[in-house]
């Protein structure tokens, strides 16, 4: 058995939806103290309210709240992090997870684009890590877990030059981190989802569902918990030797070297 994560603060950017609000499910509901952060104060309110409430129907004395914030600001990310201070007691682990992924094919983007997919998903990461590591090194055993993607890192798909590249950089701030962080008791590692069943990618519709569930050996998408449970294990005692390594979860979408590998697959 691993040892309880029951009372850790943990402080979740991005998690008023998706892989952000399933990551806060799985800590709550294994009695964490959890601070969700978002921009929509109805959505916020909703997810803290439901992720409360399942909780509490786990019998665990896992907790939720919300904050409303921009993790490209600096004010917001210091803000983000006081209040963790005063409401949970500290910050023990810090998944920063906020991303966005507008579509967007490289001879159409703009600088603003640009600047808006990196200030949310690279500058926010560096942003939210600074403001909560005074907090993280009080822990005792801080853990920053970054969600990245496999989109980047180890794939690519057309329309999304901009998100790879963020999601790229932030395994470049990852490593170096983990290195100046190592004597701070701090670990930092990155999870890397493959194709998860969330509203974002719901809204990319039925055709591109259906391939990618297609290209994947285990024939379906990711759900939030799996990756949610896949951050509990890099926040646990039990991993306070992993820094600076990524986890990919997606089912095997990465392994085939060809369509052909796929069709040789029988039941």
């Amino acid at each position: 058995m691993f040892t309880s994560i029951a009372g850790r603060a943990v402080v979740v950017t991005g998690g008023t939806r998706g892989i952000g609000k399933g990551i806060a499910s799985v800590f709550a509901r294994n009695g964490a103290k959890v601070l969700i952060t978002g921009r929509d104060a109805e959505a916020a309110r909703a997810a803290a309210e439901e992720l409360h409430a399942l909780a509490q129907a786990a019998q665990t004395p896992g907790e939720v709240s919300y904050v409303l914030a921009e993790v490209a600001s600096r004010e917001d990310c210091r803000r983000v992090a006081a209040i963790a201070t005063e409401r949970l007691g500290g910050v023990d682990v810090l998944c920063a997870n906020a991303g966005i992924f507008p579509d967007g094919r490289l001879e159409d983007l703009t600088e603003e684009d640009l600047d808006r997919v990196f200030g949310v998903n690279l500058k926010g990461t560096f942003l939210s890590v600074q403001a909560c590591l005074p907090a993280l090194t009080a822990s005792g055993h801080g853990r920053i877990i970054l969600t990245s993607s496999i989109t980047g890192p180890i794939t690519g798909f057309p329309g999304w030059t901009h998100y790879g590249a963020s999601k790229a950089g932030q395994l470049g701030f990852m490593r170096t981190a983990a290195i100046e962080l190592a004597l701070k008791g701090i670990t930092v590692n990155a999870v890397l989802p493959g194709n998860i069943a969330t509203e974002g990618l719901a809204s990319l519709g039925k055709e591109y569902e259906a391939g990618m569930t297609s290209a994947i050996p285990m024939r379906r998408l990711g759900t939030v918990d799996e990756i949610g449970y896949a951050a509990l294990f890099l926040a646990t005692d039990e991993a306070a030797y992993i820094t600076g390594q990524t986890i990919v979860v997606d089912g095997g979408q990465v392994l085939p070297e060809s369509p052909d590998a796929m069709a040789a697959i029988t039941e």
